[in-house]
């Protein structure tokens, strides 16, 4: 059996240490300002609410409606959890962080799978406007 030298196991330690980091970066968080509510068909309060819950609920996100034209949709994912609002008209819509659990929010800067988490939800929406 080969015997391992301090100086390899500092190295395997480093470069364990400095992966592990590389997996839970953090960066600026991002919201949705303003999206245009881009529709081939009818656009009303209605159908725009429905495009959005839908278009949440396709990829996991608990929808509801607080008050009309204002919807807060949550996520539970291993084990971290995050919150937005979402307000939205018949010309615009935004996706806002509202709260998160596990994300290693500091006030500004969150870990990047929220932010691709929101990447995803408004493509989502996007694609259901178009649709309708």
């Amino acid at each position: 059996m080969k015997k391992v030298s301090i100086k390899n196991l500092l190295f395997i330690s480093l470069l364990v240490f400095t992966l592990g980091l590389m997996g839970c970066r953090t960066e600026p968080i991002y919201n949705v300002q303003d999206s245009p509510v881009n529709t081939i068909g009818k656009t009303t309060s209605t159908n725009i609410k429905k495009a959005i819950m839908s278009a949440g609920a396709g990829l996991g996100w608990r929808m509801k409606e607080v008050k009309p034209g204002h919807i807060v949709a949550s996520i539970m994912l291993r084990g971290t959890t995050a919150s937005v609002d979402i307000p939205f008209n018949k010309k615009t819509y935004s996706i806002v962080y509202k709260s998160s659990n596990g994300l290693k929010y500091d006030g500004s800067k969150i870990n990047k799978q929220y932010n691709k988490w929101i990447v995803n939800l408004d493509n989502a929406i996007q694609q259901r406007l178009i649709a309708m």
